[in-house]
C-alpha cells in the first residue's frame, strides 16, 4: 500500500559570516560558491519532482 505525504517542512538556517575588511570592499566576484551550488543542486531536483509529480 503506498504512502503519500501531504505535506513537508524543510528547515533552513541562513547566516552571513564577514569580517571588518569584508564589509568595507564590495564584492565583483561573480564566482557561485559551493554553499550556493548546492543550493542550486537541491531546487533543481525539488523542482524536477514537483513536474514529475505535475505531468501524473
Amino acid at each position: 500500500m503506498p504512502i503519500e505525504v501531504r505535506e513537508l517542512v524543510i528547515k533552513a538556517t541562513v547566516t552571513q559570516e564577514t569580517t571588518a575588511g569584508d564589509a568595507l570592499q564590495p564584492t565583483t566576484n561573480n564566482a557561485v560558491t559551493p554553499n550556493e551550488e548546492m543550493i542550486n543542486s537541491c531546487v533543481e531536483k525539488v523542482l524536477a519532482i514537483l513536474k514529475d509529480k505535475i505531468e501524473r
